[in-house]
This record gives C-alpha cells, structure tokens and sequence, in this order.
C-alpha cells in the first residue's frame, strides 16, 4: 500500500482523464472505470482491502482508480486537491462496526465520492444541461456500489426479470448441494419446496422458516442465498458478500464463521 502522496499512484492517471476527456461520454468511462476498481475493493478484493484499513494508521481513504484498481492511501497533500476526496479515517471505523455494516457505509461514500468526481470533470468541462442531463443518465443506468455490495443490485434485477421463483433458481451457483431448492429445512418436505406454490398464497409463510446464518432474519422470496460447504448454514448473500456472479466462481464456499481464523491470521 502506498501510503505517501495522498493518493499519489492515482493522481497520474487523475491528470491523463483531465486531459483527454472532453465529453460526457468520456466521463461516463472514468465513472465506470473508478467504480470498477471499488466494487472489486468491496467484494473480491475484501480480505486486502479489510487489512489495509489499519486503524492505527492516519486518516485513510478508498480511491477507485482510471484503470479499474483501487488503493487504500493517504489524501491528498495539496490544498485544494486535483479532485474531491473521499471519504477521511475510513480505517478508523473498521474494528467498531460489524463488517458488513462498515463495508455498506464505505459503499455508501464512495457512491457519493464517484458523482462528486464526475460531475467535478463535468463543471471543469463545461457540460452545459443537455451534457450532465446525459452524463447523469448513463450513471444512473449502474447499479450503486451500495446495491452490490449489499446485495440489493441483484435483488432489483430479479424483479425487473419476471418470476421470483424461476429466477431466485437460476441464480443458485451449481456448487451448492440443491442448486434448485430453498435452505434447507429438516422437517421440510423437498416435494413441496420443489412445487412452486411460493408463487402462490402459501410461498411467503414457507419462505418464512428459513433463517439466515449471519443476521438471523428470515428467508425473503427472491433473494440469493448460498449455503456453506463446511456447516452448511444457509446465508443472505449480502450478509456474507456473495453475489451470484461470484458464487459461480467458488468451488467450495466457507462462510465467514468456519473462514475467520484462516482469513484473519
């Protein structure tokens, strides 16, 4: 981690997207760019970015970058800098909150420090409303780096898909043991898990047996969920930051429970 220059490693690449961007259209792929680079911060870079947020050390903040990579750094030295900063001290927060809770407030600030610098680059561009009225309608077409990381992105786009129950299904990743069934609950007949009368009158009473493993809260019709290989307790995929996409790519899945002494040591 580059702790010196406030940002240094970015401020380079901040420097080539004032140059060469001129339209809202360049913009827009420097927002994406720099949101790239946070979501992977949040979701599968979590473990590095989690130990880079000493609390011991000064005021840190989370910089997504041109290139689609983050840094956790120092701010900025000048006063005023080259571009808004992010949010100050998030490292101090780290070891007071639950980590989902501290993970959805870093989302939270860097989805507001993301627009700050687009519309940072639109004001020294000189966008006239047309211009920002485009800029804004490209953005708005992404999900927020809040609604991936708690899982809320995924739970709109099952909405907007169709049928909860076809496409809760279909995004169970093929490594869990009944891909196409609900978390499993003992005195529960697969028979009538399987029949798809969730989609009827009497799913959401069922849906309400199931229990998530990290937030205790019930099982909501549509919402992914992952069940780990080790204790196979089922989760939200939000409270442990699994997204669906994510889950394809996990052969065998360790909530954080059987994980923390390996993840933490």
């Amino acid at each position: 981690m580059d702790e010196g220059g406030g940002g240094g490693g970015g401020a380079a690449a901040n420097a080539a997207v004032h140059h060469n961007a001129r339209s809202a259209e360049d913009v827009f792929r420097d927002f994406r760019a720099r949101r790239a680079g946070i979501v992977k911060a949040l979701t599968t870079d979590v473990e590095k970015f989690y130990r880079q947020c000493d609390p011991e050390k000064e005021n840190l903040c989370l910089y997504g970058l041109p290139n689609e990579t983050w840094d956790v750094t120092l701010p900025a030295e000048e006063v005023p800098p080259e571009l808004p900063e992010p949010a100050l001290g998030i490292n101090f927060a780290r070891d007071g909150m639950i980590e989902k809770d501290w993970l959805s407030l870093v989302a939270v600030h860097s989805d507001a420090w993301l627009l700050s610098v687009a519309f940072y680059f639109g004001a020294r561009f000189g966008f006239d409303k047309e211009a920002r009225r485009r800029l804004f309608t490209m953005i708005n077409g992404l999900p927020t780096v809040y609604e991936v990381v708690t899982g809320i992105a995924k739970k709109q786009s099952k909405v907007s898909n169709g049928s909860s129950k076809s496409n809760k299904s279909n995004s169970k990743p093929s490594k869990q043991p009944n891909p196409n069934s609900k978390p499993a609950k003992p005195a529960q007949p697969k028979d009538e898990e399987d029949s798809g009368q969730d989609q009827e009158g009497g799913g959401e009473d069922e849906d309400q047996a199931y229990m998530c493993g990290a937030c205790g809260e019930t099982y909501a019709n549509g919402e992914f969920w992952i069940c780990c290989d080790v204790c196979e307790k089922w989760f939200h995929g939000k409270c442990v930051r699994i997204t669906p996409a994510k889950a394809e790519h996990i052969k065998q899945y360790k909530c954080p429970g059987c994980s923390s002494k390996r993840s933490r040591e």
